[in-house]
């Protein structure tokens, strides 16, 4: 089962898309306007990149340092104390 691609095929395939991207936007811009939002200037496509917002760092709780230092030392009792079965 062979698809030819010819250029009248990807016109009409290109054409669909658009449609559906008209759609999508459409509904976007209703959220938005539910959300109290501003509807977008210019299509999606056609926006300029925003910048990345920075990364946060991920900052650990005393608390949850002290609960993995336990459960490590923990591990390794199990570890040594099955070594020394071994023996």
């Amino acid at each position: 089962m062979s698809i030819s691609l010819d250029k009248s095929t990807l016109e009409a395939a290109l054409l669909g898309y658009q449609q559906h991207l008209q759609q999508i936007e459409a509904k976007m811009a209703e959220l938005r306007r539910m959300l109290k939002q501003t509807p977008a200037a210019a299509p999606f496509a056609k926006r300029a990149p925003k910048a990345a917002p920075a990364k946060q760092k991920h900052r650990m709780s005393a608390e949850g340092r002290a609960r993995i230092a336990a459960a490590q030392r923990a591990r390794w009792a199990k570890s040594k104390k099955a070594q020394k079965s071994q023996e």
